[in-house]
């Protein structure tokens, strides 16, 4: 752990050099032979893990990291066409056994094994040696190996400085899946085969069904896997009737502002505290995959692709699909005039819900993974559409929430509307395919070529598209003022909530403090004086930071708080003070909100909240001393012996209460506030 802790701060000092490291281990990392030894791939997003923490610019990690690769592959190239002589079986490096897993990756995919290579580790360092080996064109070669570095680089360090953690645990369940899962599903076959004989054999059993035969006749039917209107058609109904029930459920839970709706607004506050630049650029591209213009676009390509390689019984069923979800996202818009969330970064000139980037994420990404899970015979390759597939939906429904042009129920709604015509179109597919035995013949290379030329063609629109896209910036709007001259009447009189609120707006703490300040300088100066420190805001890198000072018992002094809610809001400042254990797990920490209220003088008044860290849950959130008022009492007694109160009341702001924080601590107060005028000098 001090090795850990250690590290960090050394990487800061390497400077330039850091991005000569990963440029020398890309290098290396694609190396002939060499390669396989040199965990390159790790090394490279682990530098996309630091420079999300400020260590490394991305920007420049991409150059290196590519770069590294180019020459790497360009020398393993290089060596491959001196031939065999480098081959030895004495040999510990270059032996012929290396040469034929390359050298069958190479026959089998021709120029492009360049492009897939990159991504396979075992035969990465070995296909370019391959390729020059066979005196591969040397422009081509060029060509392939420039595109897939800097492909490889980009993604492998964009899933470290976001998806690090994520990534690992992903790959980990993937792994299980594709490598564990055809025994697993062979056993419950085979328990299942056995409970079924077990169960047609008992004579009671055998007794109903003699007795009713219509019924098991129709059962019989629908469990029929040659005929559609069997099994096939009854999954698919009943998958679509569930879905549909869902997709209802959301949009009475809209109508009738249930729990989703009040948790919509603090979602989407919420992601707007961790909004940062160079996340905004990543799932601006993101988003972009499922804009209306790309999606068209794609499917014309697809269509045409299915028409080349004679598949033509999906380009119907294809085009269902995503005109149906288009024309019902368009009616759900309009029947429900939903404006965006107030925290949406650019402007969208349609309404909020559903979200019609879900939507047709899901009906044409969903489509796409019907074709390859139905055209692929390998397992391990359908478990590989289905994952990365069912990756890129959740992503560019995340790209909306995290930009704020969209509601959780917005996208959530999007996801079943698409499902519903996904499964319609799946549905005409599947009859057509039992209606007609259709003709599969063998792919001409004529066919591939022109596939990869549009395939090619759709990529270049695509990045031309995104490079192009620049939307109009929401201007945030300042609230409307309210002047009062009697602040705790003005929460009776406005309706203004007494009590901090869960993610889903249920009640949690009520508010301690209401504090008269000129403005935000002064109140944060004043706990400042106090002794206070400003808690840095919660953002991945600073949450990162938090994570390793939990694990390795370490001082943060201002180390990020919970987000908490009051009025739908996140708060707007974090005070924190330690304890008489210098660490990170136990400290005393108040929540302050800027409210509306002005008094006549033009001062702003903020409330707050006030309570001790006592311990570290869920290695996500620490949980608070039940006595709020002691802390309530610290914090008033740090003011006054600061010199920074002019003058105070203590009210009876709520009746006394007990209850439950969001992560189910208890606390319990007498309901009394201080209301708080600052000092002047300050």
């Amino acid at each position: 752990m001090e090795y850990l802790s250690s590290i960090l701060p050394a990487i800061q000092h390497l400077g330039i050099f850091g991005y000569w490291i990963v440029l020398l281990v890309s290098l290396l990392e694609s190396l002939a032979f060499i390669g396989t030894l040199i965990p390159g791939t790790i090394v490279v997003m682990l530098a996309g893990f630091l420079s999300a923490q400020g260590y490394l610019d991305l920007g420049d990690l991409i150059w290196f990291a590519a770069i590294g690769a180019i020459l790497g592959d360009s020398l393993s190239y290089y060596l491959g066409t001196k031939g065999t002589k480098f081959f030895h079986n004495e040999n510990k490096f270059l032996k012929f056994s290396h040469l034929e897993k390359g050298e069958k990756f190479f026959k089998k995919h021709g120029d492009k094994s360049i492009f897939f290579g990159r991504f396979i580790g075992p035969i990465r360092p070995i296909v370019p040696f391959v390729a020059g080996l066979f005196k591969m064109n040397k422009w081509s070669f060029f060509f392939w190996n420039i595109t897939s570095a800097f492909l490889w680089a980009t993604s492998h360090l964009l899933l470290g400085y976001v998806f690090l953690l994520f990534l690992i645990l992903s790959l980990m369940i993937f792994w299980l899946i594709a490598k564990k899962s055809a025994p697993v599903f062979g056993f419950f076959k085979s328990v299942w085969l056995s409970i079924k004989s077990a169960v047609i054999a008992n004579p009671d059993i055998e007794r109903f069904v003699k007795n009713h035969p219509d019924l098991f006749q129709f059962i019989q039917r629908r469990l029929d896997r040659e005929n559609f209107f069997g099994l096939p058609f009854t999954f698919l109904f009943i998958a679509f009737m569930y879905v549909l029930s869902l997709f209802l459920d959301v949009v009475r839970d809209i109508i009738n502002s249930n729990i989703i709706v009040a948790a919509d607004t603090r979602v989407a506050h919420l992601l707007f505290v961790f909004r940062d630049a160079e996340l905004v650029k990543i799932f601006t591209w993101i988003t972009l995959l499922a804009k209306s213009q790309v999606i068209m676009s794609s499917t014309v390509v697809l269509a045409l692709i299915l028409w080349l390689w004679k598949r033509r019984m999906y380009i119907l069923p294809l085009g269902i699909t995503i005109v149906g979800s288009e024309l019902f996202n368009f009616l759900g818009k309009w029947a429900f005039h939903r404006p965006r969330p107030d925290v949406a970064l650019y402007v969208e000139d349609t309404f909020s819900f559903p979200s019609g980037h879900a939507t047709m994420a899901v009906a044409f990404y969903g489509f796409l993974v019907y074709l390859l899970f139905r055209n692929i015979k390998k397992w391990r390759y359908k478990i590989n559409a289905l994952f990365f597939g069912s990756l890129l939906i959740l992503t560019i429904g995340l790209s909306r929430l995290y930009l704020g042009v969209h509601f959780l129920s917005d996208v959530w709604a999007g996801y079943l509307l698409g499902a519903l015509w996904l499964l319609i179109g799946i549905t005409l597919s599947e009859w057509l395919r039992h209606r007609r035995k259709w003709p599969r013949p063998a792919l001409t290379r004529q066919a591939k070529i022109a596939a990869a030329i549009l395939i090619l063609a759709e990529v270049i629109f695509y990045v031309n598209f995104a490079l192009r896209y620049n939307p109009s910036l929401v201007h945030q709007e300042t609230p409307s003022v309210i002047v009062t001259a009697d602040v705790l009447n003005t929460f009776s009189v406005n309706q203004i909530p007494r009590f901090t609120e869960t993610l889903i707006g249920e009640q949690q703490e009520p508010l301690s403090f209401i504090i008269i300040a000129k403005n935000d300088q002064q109140i944060v100066g004043a706990l400042q004086r106090a002794g206070w420190r400003l808690a840095d805001h919660a953002t991945f890198v600073s949450v990162t930071k938090l994570a390793k000072s939990v694990i390795l018992n370490e001082s943060y002094p201002a180390a990020p708080m919970t987000p908490s809610f009051w009025n739908a809001e996140v708060h707007n400042f974090g005070f924190e003070k330690p304890t008489e254990i210098p660490s990170v797990r136990q400290r005393h920490h108040a929540r302050f909100w800027r409210t509306q209220l002005e008094t006549q003088d033009g001062k702003r008044v903020y409330v707050g909240t006030a309570s001790q860290d006592i311990g570290i849950k869920w290695l996500i959130t620490h949980t608070i001393k039940a006595d709020i008022d002691t802390e309530k009492e610290f914090l008033f007694t740090d003011l006054k012996t600061a010199g920074v109160v002019s003058g105070f009341q203590k009210e009876q702001f709520v009746e006394p209460t007990l209850g439950t924080n969001f992560s189910g601590d208890q606390f319990f107060t007498d309901g009394k506030a201080y209301v708080i005028i600052l000092t002047n000098n300050d």
